[in-house]
């Protein structure tokens, strides 16, 4: 593992991890004159110790290692090399790691980026420098219908995705009068726009929202707030430990066994595992991935499960499939020079863990979803058996249509 080379006590040493791989399968054979530096090289730009960090952080350097190792190690004969650097889910932060990566330490591609001040920053330098930048965490439906660039790509499920089946679930069981407790920065509010237009859409209302910053530990005035709204639904617009920590309090409220229920958005199989059954039960969510929807997922999820511990989680799916279909882009495309192997990564379907998938041409990475509910103690039958399909989320009702001006000649 390499360090950044800095002089210890410095503030750039921080931002760098350990976490450097180099990926030296078979010989360095073949074509290859068209990538940079002799090497292909990835960045994974997480959260490898805030908040995040058990949603992306390591089992993200992970996933790109093993989507390195199944390409074989190379492309066109030359190395794979995965580095990783720890943003502190802070944009500067992020923006100076991409800028150097990009400009000064050959780095070709950054894949993951959990918060999406975090990817904003990351994808202003990636269009600035010509580089290409896979967005896999951050959610904003924004990174396609505004601020999209030919060498970016959007793989998470994104804002418009997760409250398309969630909201109009809800509604249909009953629920007219919503109420959100909301992190208090971009995603947050992107969550809380986007499913409030399908509230009203199908006839209900926003009777009160709450913000609160990230890592707060204390829900408890929102969630009286909550109660006392009339609310029929407290939504939970929030992710990773902000998710957690709010659920469980408002589970000690007693909220989630009568009126008002809970629903959450943008949840994650180690929300659940960390919150247990008895008080994630009932919960529903959209997702692109269950590490037991298919043969193929099932597979992943075991080897990865032996490296990091846990179940892989949508993000580290789809850090996985991002970075197999990168290096595809490159092989195809015969460089690593971004328009070029963004447009070969474009042309191409692929598979999703047994769902087809391809990539639009505004960088909107398409697939079907899936709208889940969490099983109770007794419906789960072995640990990480948590999730059961409600009903498959096509892909036209998952996303928005392409804006126009977005599309990628």
């Amino acid at each position: 593992m390499a360090k950044d080379g800095r002089a210890p006590g410095t503030a750039r040493r921080a931002w760098i991890t350990a976490a450097t791989v180099l990926l030296l399968l078979g010989a360095a054979t073949g074509a290859g004159a068209q990538v940079s530096d002799d090497v292909v090289r990835i960045g994974v730009l997480t959260d490898l110790s805030g908040p995040y960090a058990d949603l992306s952080g390591k089992g993200s350097v992970v996933a790109a290692e093993l989507a390195a190792a199944d390409a074989g190690g190379q492309v066109r004969g030359k190395p794979i090399q995965i580095v990783s650097a720890d943003h502190q889910n802070k944009p500067d932060i992020a923006s100076a790691v991409a800028r150097r990566w990009y400009e000064v330490e050959g780095v070709d591609a950054i894949v993951d980026l959990p918060v999406t001040a975090v990817a904003f920053a990351v994808q202003t330098v990636a269009r600035e420098k010509s580089r290409t930048v896979m967005i896999t965490a951050a959610a904003t439906s924004d990174f396609t219908a505004k601020t999209c660039a030919p060498v970016s790509t959007h793989w998470a499920d994104d804002t418009h995705t997760l409250t398309a089946g969630t909201a109009r679930a809800v509604m249909q069981r009953g629920g007219r009068a919503w109420y959100f407790i909301t992190v208090d920065h971009a995603f947050g509010a992107a969550l809380q726009v986007e499913a409030t237009k399908v509230i009203e859409a199908s006839g209900g209302r926003v009777v009160g929202t709450s913000r609160h910053p990230i890592g707060a530990t204390d829900f408890s005035s929102f969630i009286v707030q909550a109660r006392t709204s009339g609310a029929d639904v407290v939504a939970l617009a929030s992710v990773g430990n902000d998710f957690i920590t709010a659920l469980k309090q408002a589970h000690e409220f007693g909220l989630g066994t009568g009126t008002p229920t809970l629903t959450g958005f943008l949840t994650y199989i180690t929300d659940i595992n960390a919150l247990g059954l008895e008080v994630a039960k009932n919960l529903t969510f959209t997702s692109s991935f269950y590490w037991d929807q298919s043969d193929a997922a099932r597979a992943f999820a075991r080897r990865f499960k032996e490296k990091v511990g846990i179940m892989p989680t949508k993000d580290h799916a789809a850090v996985y499939t991002a970075v197999r279909q990168y290096l595809h882009g490159v092989e195809t495309a015969g460089t690593d020079e971004a328009v070029a192997a963004n447009k070969a990564m474009r042309a191409t379907p692929f598979d999703f863990f047994g769902r087809p998938a391809s990539i639009r041409a505004d960088g909107r990475v398409l697939f079907d979803a899936t709208l889940y509910r969490v099983k109770t103690p007794a419906e789960s039958k072995a640990p990480w058996d948590y999730y059961e399909a409600v009903r498959t989320i096509p892909r036209a009702e998952a996303f928005l249509p392409m804006n126009p001006a977005c599309a990628v000649p």
